[in-house]
């Protein structure tokens, strides 16, 4: 129960036992609870839940401050199942105390009360606070008077700024019930401005105090005295059963006090927290046997201070009630609370009123010999000052003739030989009925077989034939009597025997086991196979199992099929069962997990414990590793090399020095081989002088003067260990002493030797070694590399450019090889008339080429050209520039007036000539195309034009100049056929 005071009241209703039937009144599952509703809030929307079971099912109404709601009076208000919804809540309309009404035919019951309001959080008072000057040593209290709010807020302290928070430890303390700030031995550096900051749980509106000074005075500093408890928990703490309690406890004192806590004459919860230095005592999921009084104590080595209060824990409930008419009721609804609580008893939601024959004294609830009008949903109401709490019960009036379910009438019983039955006579009644049994025409007589129990029933023990019979029950009451008729036949045991009973396979074969049943003949048999005590579904076993009621195939079978199989024949009198035992022999289990007990450089010692044989003995062992390097898991080599079924051990060999490795084992027997166990851990063995040397040594091109010495890098696998580097050796044919350098990056690939005196291709022997942290490895075969050639030192001659069309210029040069060296090609570089060489752009041909067409030139441009040879080493000297202009652009003009006449398959043309503009390209003649691709050239103004074959042609003429082609004539179709002529103008 959440109360609207710090100070909790303790309210405890009896434990009760819900009883449920076909047809009840109203239960709540789901009463209201309080809501704090954010003024600015995205929603827009509040939501008071509520929810009863019940039969017939229930309908809800809403009461508002007592007052039920009209939900229609209220565009803004709906009902969606028992929840009220008010959209665009209203502070002024809508704050209040809700109830839910809930009624079904049984009665009705009311609803705790759950309050509405609105989240706020006003701001702290504007005025300066004074400054509190203490003594150092001295405790203080800084008071934060918080500004109103809705509902709790959350303290915490700024010192001297935002955001430096105050440290909550020992001595400083900040009660989230006052929000003040407890420090209880001042020292000099806690001199300065303290803010007070509260945040608000639900909007997360966060305002500040005005600032508090705390400065010292300088009358001297203050002796020790004794804890003074300043923060305590109420006397009395309430808290609902599986809450959370908090309880707060901080004294000042110099020294610094020690807070402890204890339960008094009881141990402290197990469950208990002890929070902020101690001074919170927390206890989750609060129960009633954490109930009890608790202390405090704050102690120094000046004296202690101990305060005590009592936690009570509450729960609610009362007990459902079925009465026979003219019984008596009584219920009783305790409580305690300070102050003492006041009942009120409400009948389906209206207030009770005292009778003659009901009576409400202190919370007790008697009615005297109860009759079908008392019946309804009764509930309490214990209130103080503080809050109400309500419990609810229902009281079902019984009062009937004796009747007989459906189920309870006319039963056939098929029993066997030697079984006992039980014939149930439990007829609906009130009062309760009196039974009577007939078998036949005749009553019953008990004896020592047969025998009436206290519900009615009848027992018969060890049937026999003679038992077989009809048998009658009657109840019998005030208000009338019923019959039930039951038939009882005693059928033959039925006996079974499932063979083969024990049977050991290998996997992969198949069985049939045969269940063989010996039964009544008028009674039905149902078989029904089991494995391991669980029943077999064979729609989901892959096709393994099958069966024909008494039989049971096992087709391919797994090791996972191995087990007992019991067989349970089913008929309408008995069940029976038997079990028989599968042995399934197959390939080993995994072994378990393998242990590396020792490493070396080169070696792992390795123990595992073996597997399941499943049922056949393994034969032998198989070690498997793998590694960053691996291409999943290897097969290693071992001492011993065979690894026997009975060992547990074995050492890996000729594994890689500062390798990162795991390892797992595979068993094997005759029948085949397991699955590998887990893998070890990781493990890396130890480094070691690294043993592989670089393959591949060569030498690449360089610059002059430079020797290039290339290589493959060794594999991190094979590096053996950290600091791993490499030692490059050379020195120039027919020399004695050897030049060494280190390279130190593990992944390098080449070095560069660089000697101005070292003349172009100079023959040089040259290994490269490896190293690492342990020591220096082998040097790789000598092989000789020669050092950089020169670039070329001469330029190419007779240099030559010629313009071949309005965007190309052919470039031909010569070169002597003895001057230049070994060329990879030449590089031309062009620039037009009007810029600077630096603009130049360059065109590069590769091998002995001695000419290139410059294309996409700019056309009637005079351009300069040079060329210069190059090779690994650089470019050699440029050769003199030489100059050639590309021609004049084509004639924009197109031939104009074509005129043409045919003649059969000939085709007559003329046109007039074209005339080029000043900076066109003079005329050198005509090209005629058509469309078979045919081009006739002429310098005349005219052409014959043969057109072979029947179809239409497409015929255009243009002026050809140096420049290249110009712009063509509109195009002419001509059709082509025999014996017309046509002339077209």
């Amino acid at each position: 129960l959440a109360m609207p005071s710090p100070r909790l009241v303790l309210l405890l209703f009896a434990p009760c036992i819900s009883a449920e039937s076909v047809d009840y009144g109203p239960v709540f599952v789901q009463e209201p609870d309080d809501v704090i509703f954010p003024t600015d809030s995205e929603e827009k929307k509040v939501s008071l839940n509520c929810q009863a079971r019940g039969n017939p099912a229930p309908i809800y109404r809403w009461l508002r401050n007592g007052t039920e709601i009209d939900i229609e009076s209220d565009y803004r208000y709906s009902l969606i199942e028992g929840s009220f919804i008010i959209s665009n809540p209203n502070e002024a309309k809508d704050s209040g105390q809700y109830q839910c009404l809930t009624t079904n035919v049984f009665g009705s019951i009311l609803s705790r009360e759950a309050t509405l309001q609105f989240a706020y959080l006003g701001n702290f008072s504007g005025r300066t606070r004074s400054a509190v000057s203490v003594r150092e040593g001295q405790g203080v209290v800084l008071m934060c008077s918080p500004p109103l709010h809705s509902p709790e807020i959350i303290y915490s302290w700024v010192f001297n700024e935002f955001p430096s928070f105050v440290a909550e430890d020992s001595r400083r303390f900040i009660s989230q019930e006052t929000g003040n700030l407890y420090i209880s031995k001042v020292q000099t550096s806690d001199v300065g401005s303290y803010i007070c900051l509260v945040k608000n749980t639900v909007t997360n509106a966060r305002v500040l105090s005005p600032p508090t000074p705390l400065t010292l005075r300088n009358d001297g500093v203050m002796g020790e005295y004794e804890p003074k408890i300043e923060v305590h928990f109420p006397y009395t703490v309430t808290a609902a059963k599986g809450t959370t309690v908090k309880m707060e406890c901080f004294a000042l004192g110099n020294p610094v006090p020690t807070i402890s806590w204890r339960k008094v004459n009881d141990h402290n919860p197990s469950k208990a927290r002890l929070r902020k230095s101690q001074a919170v005592l927390e206890i989750p999921n609060v129960q009633l046997e954490d109930a009890g009084m608790y202390e405090c104590k704050a102690e120094n080595s000046r004296g202690r201070n101990v305060f005590r209060g009592q936690l009570q824990v509450y729960s609610k409930c009362l007990n459902n009630t079925q009465l026979d008419s003219g019984e008596q009721l009584r219920w009783e609804c305790k409580a305690t609370g300070k102050p003492r609580p006041t009942y009120h008893w409400l009948k389906n939601g209206v207030p009770l009123c005292a009778q003659s024959r009901v009576e409400m004294v202190n919370g007790v609830l008697m009615i005297h010999s109860v009759n079908l009008s008392d019946a309804g949903m009764y509930q309490c109401l214990a209130e103080n000052k503080y809050g109400t709490i309500y419990a609810s019960a229902e009281l079902k009036i019984l009062a009937s003739a004796p009747t007989f379910t459906l189920n309870q009438m006319k039963k056939t019983i098929i029993i066997t030989r030697g079984q006992e039955v039980v014939i149930e006579c439990k007829p609906q009644a009130s009062p309760k009925p009196t039974i009577t049994w007939k078998k036949g025409d005749k009553a019953v007589r008990e004896n020592k077989r047969i025998t009436v129990l206290p519900d009615g029933s009848l027992q018969i023990l060890n049937a026999s034939k003679s038992d077989e019979g009809r048998y009658l029950c009657q109840g019998e009451n005030v208000f009338g009597s019923a019959e039930t008729v039951a038939s009882v036949f005693v059928k033959e045991p039925t006996r079974i025997d499932l063979t083969p009973k024990r049977t050991e396979l290998t996997v992969g074969e198949s069985i049939v086991l045969s269940c063989k049943a010996i039964h009544d003949n008028t009674l039905d048999v149902t078989f029904y196979w089991t494995l391991n005590g669980q029943p077999i579904d064979f729609e989901k076993e892959g096709g393994h199992f099958e069966t024909s009621s008494a039989d049971l195939m096992i087709r391919n079978i797994l090791l996972m099929h191995a087990g007992r199989y019991g067989c349970r024949v089913q008929t309408t009198a008995d069940s029976v069962s038997d079990e028989a035992e599968l042995l399934v022999r197959g390939p080993p289990g995994p072994p378990g997990i393998v242990i590396v007990e020792e490493i070396t450089e080169t070696t792992a010692t390795l123990s595992w414990s073996p597997g399941a044989d499943n049922h056949s003995p393994i034969s032998t062992y198989n070690l498997q590793a793998r590694s960053p390097f691996s291409l999943g898991w290897q097969t290693v080599k071992t001492v011993p090399e065979n690894i026997s079924g009975d060992m547990e051990s074995a050492v890996a060999v000729e594994l890689n020095p500062w390798v990162e490795y795991e390892f797992r084992v595979v068993a094997t027997n005759k029948i085949g081989t397991g699955d590998p166990s887990a893998p070890s851990r990781v493990i890396r063995t130890s480094e070691a002088v690294p043993k592989t040397a670089p393959a591949n040594v060569s030498g690449r091109s360089g610059r002059r003067h430079e020797l290039v010495i290339a290589w493959e890098p060794v594999s991190e696998e094979f590096q053996n260990g950290e600091g791993f580097g490499y030692i490059v050796a050379f020195r120039p044919n027919g020399t004695r002493g050897w030049k060494e350098k280190m390279v130190t990056s593990s992944d390098a690939s080449k070095f560069i030797y660089r000697d101005e005196s070292v003349p172009p291709l100079t023959p040089f022997e040259v290994k490269v070694g490896v190293y690492n942290n342990k020591g220096d490895g082998p040097f790789s075969p000598i092989v000789v590399i020669c050092s950089a050639e020169g670039e070329p030192s001469a330029a190419p001659t007779d240099v030559k450019a010629t313009g071949l069309s309005v965007s190309e210029i052919l470039v031909a040069w010569k070169h002597i090889k003895e001057s230049l060296g070994r060329p990879q090609g030449f590089e031309v570089g062009y620039w037009k008339d009007m810029e600077q060489e630096e603009a130049s752009e360059k065109v590069k041909t590769e091998g002995n080429e001695s000419s290139i067409i410059l294309t996409g030139l700019e056309g009637n441009t005079l351009y300069h050209l040079t060329v210069r040879a190059y090779n690994a080493a650089g470019y050699g000297p440029p050769s003199s520039t030489v100059r050639a202009a590309t021609k004049k652009s084509p004639p924009s003009q197109a031939p104009t007036n074509v005129m043409w006449m045919q003649d059969g398959s000939h085709v007559s043309l003329g046109w007039e000539p074209v005339r080029p503009l000043a900076n066109e390209s003079d005329v050198m003649g005509y090209k005629v195309s058509h469309s078979n691709s045919q081009v006739i050239e002429t310098q005349k103004t005219s052409a014959v034009v043969l057109l072979p074959d029947v179809g239409v042609y497409i015929i255009e003429v243009c002026a050809v100049s140096e420049g290249g082609d110009g712009t063509a004539s509109s195009q002419i179709r001509v059709p082509s056929f025999s014996g017309k002529f046509t002339i077209i103008f």
